[in-house]
């Protein structure tokens, strides 16, 4: 750098120099400025706590808004529930009238129970939930027996209150204990001194609840006009369904009337027309009944009965509307005893109402009487020492045998006397030939006239033993005491037994075969075969050998799912029969010896009876009409 860029440069910083003192504030204006900083500060500080203060009173105006409008909201929401309760006790007295107050409550169960019956009464509704059987269990997981499927149908006292229809299972009751053996269930009102009470007590011992509902303080409500209802769904609780849909149905019997029942096979519905004693819901072995003294009201009471089809749990469904009779008062009462029990012959006896021992079918007129009056008493009675059911059975078939063994005997003898005239008969069949049947028939008559041989001799002894055939064909699938009862290869002799279960099914058979069928239709072969050689051969009537085969095969289907004790009885019916015919035909009647005593008859001169003359005029005026048509 030379010399006069030096002095250049000294110069330039001499005059900033020189410039800043001379442009510097005297001590007076440096105090006025710090003066004047000072007082910015302080008036941005002031302007900071006026933002600062305008920002909390923004904060608190906003608070107290907030504040007002939580209030107005609380107040708002009060006015609301208030308004929301009344609107709701508006509604609950627009439906439940002073019963408004039933709304109210919680759904428990209150167990009553005896020896033999445990119910569960559930305090909504004041129904009967569980109606169990201690005695009894189901045949499939062997399960406690219940008559009714629990929270299923409707059970219900439905009334009148002023215009308002109102029903029990709309109300909560609150419930008393009676002991163990009853419960009480009140409905109150806002009305005191009025309310609905209902009551449930079980027999000490027995398969009776009483039922008992009170109108206190009620006299609005006429007792006429309440319904009882109960809708019932049976439950399923035995072998064979289908036998068990076949025997459950309504029974009913009006006060002046027998006793009649719906269809078993069908859907159907009946309104009484009278006032009607009792109504029960059969479940094959077990019964709901509705029983009433004084008779429950025709008018308007109603019953039915539906097949469930496609529910294998259950079975039908069972339904009553019933009326009662009482006339208004201060405190009606609407009485009924309620049977929950077995259909056991003697049980329903001995309960004293008229024809309910009659819900068990022992079949009609004679039959029926051979089953209470001859049956029943031998099974009753051998029922005593304890043996087993199938040694119970055989016994049973024997003393039934013997006692028919004198109607036994005299068809034997007459199938022998008719065999014993067999030549004669064949000799004039072979005089007359088949041109002449008119004349040959009258030939034979004669025959017979003079031998004393009644040829329908053989056919009234074998009516005789029909009502008893029959009327154990309608014991044993009735027969609560057999059921669930083993014997040999059956596990319950009131349904079919098994030994093979067949992958498909055989129509009108079934997929199950059964021993003891097939062992009774075996031995009906066999006894057609020992019968047939004891019974002459019948003129004109060559099909009834192949009838006489067929009707083993045919009862081969036809019992494969009846009861097993049913066709065991069959079973030993045929072998004892068997047994009979042999020895009285080797021991008891010579057929030698008795064609020598018909021979004798022959030559005797016997008087013609009056069936026989009648006879004879019947043939001589069917002759005469062929002559004149030829």
């Amino acid at each position: 750098m030379d010399r006069n860029s030096i002095i250049g440069i000294i110069l330039i910083v001499a005059i900033l120099f020189g410039y800043q003192y001379l442009t510097m504030p005297s001590a007076e204006e440096r105090a006025r400025m710090q003066q004047e900083q000072d007082s910015i500060a302080q008036l941005a500080i002031q302007d900071q706590a006026k933002k600062a203060e305008a920002a909390l009173a923004q904060t608190k105006q906003q608070a107290d808004q907030a504040a007002n409008t939580a209030n107005i909201a609380t107040d708002t929401l009060a006015v609301d529930t208030l308004n929301a309760d009344s609107i709701k006790a508006a509604h609950l007295h627009a439906r439940l009238g002073i019963f408004a107050p039933t709304a109210q409550g919680t759904n428990e169960s209150v167990v009553i129970e005896n020896a033999r019956l445990q119910v569960a009464i559930n305090t909504f509704g004041a129904r009967p939930n569980v109606i169990r059987l201690k005695d009894y269990r189901t045949y499939h997981g062997h399960k406690p027996l219940l008559l009714a499927a629990p929270d299923t149908g409707v059970y219900e006292y439905n009334f009148f209150l002023g215009n308002l229809r109102l029903s029990t299972q709309d109300m909560n009751f609150t419930a008393e204990k009676l002991g163990t053996t009853g419960v009480r269930l009140k409905a109150a009102t806002t009305v005191p001194g009025k309310y609905l009470q209902i009551t449930y007590q079980l027999d000490s011992v027995g398969w009776f609840m009483k039922t008992t509902a009170e109108l206190v303080g009620l006299p609005e409500v006429d007792p006429r006009n309440v319904m009882f209802h109960w809708d019932l769904t049976g439950m399923h609780n035995e072998k064979h369904r289908p036998t068990e849909l076949q025997y459950s149905t309504v029974y009913y019997k009006y006060l002046n009337d027998d006793r009649n029942y719906l269809s078993v096979s069908k859907d159907e519905s009946l309104k009484l027309e009278a006032r009607t004693n009792w109504v029960a819901f059969k479940q094959d072995f077990f019964t709901v009944a509705m029983v009433n003294p004084d008779g429950f009201a025709s008018s308007g009471s109603e019953i039915a009965i539906a097949t469930l089809p496609d529910d294998s749990a259950h079975t039908k469904r069972y339904e009553a509307k019933l009326f009662f009779q009482q006339a208004p008062s201060d405190h009606s009462t609407l009485a009924m005893q309620m049977y929950l029990g077995p259909n056991q012959y003697n049980t329903l006896r001995q309960t004293g109402i008229p024809e309910f021992s009659r819900i068990i079918d022992l079949g009609w007129g004679i039959f029926g009487w051979m089953n209470r009056f001859l049956v029943i008493p031998i099974f009753n009675f051998l029922n005593q020492f304890n043996l087993s059911y199938g040694i119970i059975i055989l016994v049973l078939t024997v003393v039934i045998k013997m006692l028919l063994l004198p109607i036994a005997f005299k068809n034997q003898k007459s199938s022998i006397r008719m065999r014993a005239l067999k030549p004669e008969v064949d000799a004039i069949s072979k005089k007359f030939g088949k041109e002449d049947a008119m004349k040959k028939q009258q030939a034979t008559m004669d025959l017979y006239r003079k031998a004393g041989v009644n040829p329908v001799s053989g056919c009234v002894p074998m009516l005789l033993q029909l009502p008893v055939l029959y009327a154990m064909f309608r014991f044993f699938p009735s027969s609560i005491e057999l059921r669930q009862e083993p014997f040999l290869w059956a596990d319950d002799l009131s349904s079919y037994d098994s030994i093979l279960q067949l992958p498909f099914t055989i129509p009108f058979y079934g997929s199950h075969v059964s021993l003891f069928t097939l062992l009774m239709a075996a031995s009906t072969i066999i006894y057609t075969l020992v019968n047939s050689k004891q019974m002459p051969q019948q003129q004109g009537m060559p099909n009834m050998k192949v009838m006489m085969y067929l009707f083993p095969v045919t009862m081969l289907f036809f019992m494969n799912s009846l009861p097993s004790g049913l066709s065991y009885y069959y079973l030993l019916a045929n072998v004892i029969s068997i047994l009979q015919m042999t020895v009285i035909t080797r021991w008891f009647l010579d057929e030698g010896k008795v064609r020598e005593e018909l021979l004798a008859n022959m030559k005797k001169p016997r008087k013609t009876s009056k069936w026989q003359l009648r006879l004879e005029e019947i043939q001589k005026q069917q002759q005469t009409a062929a002559k004149k048509r030829r």
